[in-house]
């Protein structure tokens, strides 16, 4: 782990570059080999701003309308990072004057073409970086899943730019940001893809875009979409100067606190409206391992349950064993079927810890505020 004293160097770093690396990078093209060579995104701190501010003003005039919020896009300026070659890095944003609804927005119209070569051209002479990819918001409806996702329309876009700028030394991506679940939670809901070249099949098979192994279709298609098969998620980081960082800390280090005891996310609206339907999928889960006998005695509780339930504190522990105790399989229980026992006894976990969790925070504020 870098120490404090790294990390300003270490962040300053993605704000310069040696052009003769960069050149020889987008000489050689790695990326045409590997469909999945991108591995990570880091994005500037006003390049977020931008694209957050872009896509709730969509919402906000969509509203205003007495219609749904309105879907908005914008070009991605940055470069690949010669130093850590597997890295976009993404240093502004410029958002276009486009207006889509639902699974439809691009870039067809023949004055936002001219827009975007005009302010191509101006960027040339005053920038060294290219145009890298676009962003575009799904303002929809917040459900249990983020609608960070590329429909067939998205899709279609991003091929078309990565067959156009890849093979010059330009690799495109693709940036989608949910605006209404931003809002929600309280910070940046977006997600950066790349498309895999059509031709190409993955080896691997029910591997989502998030690198995740998911069986069932319509988890895939609630989660992905219909698209799941034909693109890859890139992990997202966030970058700023040594000096902008010392400012946002010295900020936000008296007022912090006061959004921590002003929030509570177990009380909000999503969170309490996802709660029984995780609570039930859970329960159908672990519901599919008792024994037809009924009782489970005899049974071997899996091992991963009793790691699991070992760290839960106070009644949370004994939840959930006794919740899972007529599940015990036999002791021939297949691996994948102890996998998936596994991952429900994970889920319980996860639910009762988050409860607890949120229930001290209320006590806490209930002492702290009431005479």
């Amino acid at each position: 782990m870098a120490t404090s004293a790294e990390q300003p160097n270490a962040a300053d770093a993605r704000y310069t570059f040696d052009e003769e690396k960069l050149a020889a990078l987008r000489s050689s093209c790695p990326w045409k080999d590997d469909p999945r060579y991108f591995k990570n995104v880091a994005i500037s701190p006003s390049a977020v701003m931008k694209m957050m501010t872009h896509c709730h003003s969509g919402v906000e005039k969509g509203i205003k309308k007495g219609g749904n919020p309105i879907e908005v896009m914008g070009l991605i300026h940055g470069r690949p990072d010669p130093t850590t070659p597997q890295t976009l890095i993404v240093t502004d944003v410029f958002p276009l004057p486009i207006e889509g609804f639902e699974t439809r927005v691009v870039a067809d119209d023949g004055d936002v073409v001219n827009h975007m070569i005009a302010l191509g051209e101006s960027l040339e002479s005053t920038r060294k970086e290219k145009f890298m990819g676009w962003y575009h918001s799904h303002p929809f409806e917040v459900g249990q899943y983020s609608n960070c996702y590329m429909s067939q329309t998205d899709m279609s876009t991003q091929i078309q730019w990565q067959r156009s700028e890849d093979p010059h030394g330009n690799p495109f991506l693709a940036i989608v940001l949910d605006p209404l679940r931003s809002l929600v939670k309280g910070n940046p809901e977006l997600k950066a893809f790349r498309a895999y070249p059509p031709e190409w099949t993955n080896p691997i098979a029910n591997q989502c875009p998030d690198g995740s192994i998911i069986n069932e279709e319509k988890l895939r298609l609630e989660k992905f979409g219909s698209c799941w098969p034909s693109y890859y998620e890139l992990d997202v980081e966030y970058y700023m100067s040594g000096g902008a960082r010392n400012v946002l800390a010295n900020l936000t280090q008296n007022f912090l606190w006061m959004r921590t005891l002003g929030s509570t996310p177990m009380c909000e609206t999503e969170a309490r409206s996802m709660y029984p339907d995780r609570v039930e999928k859970v329960a159908e889960r672990l519901a599919r391992y008792q024994p037809s006998g009924g009782g489970g005695g005899g049974g071997d509780v899996p091992s991963a349950l009793i790691g699991a339930s070992s760290r839960m504190a106070g009644g949370a522990r004994s939840g959930a064993p006794k919740s899972a105790a007529g599940d015990g399989k036999p002791g021939d229980m297949k691996d994948d079927e102890d996998s998936e026992l596994t991952k429900a006894c994970q889920a319980v976990v996860e639910i009762a810890t988050e409860k607890l969790v949120g229930n001290i925070g209320q006590l806490s504020k209930k002492e702290l505020f009431t005479a």
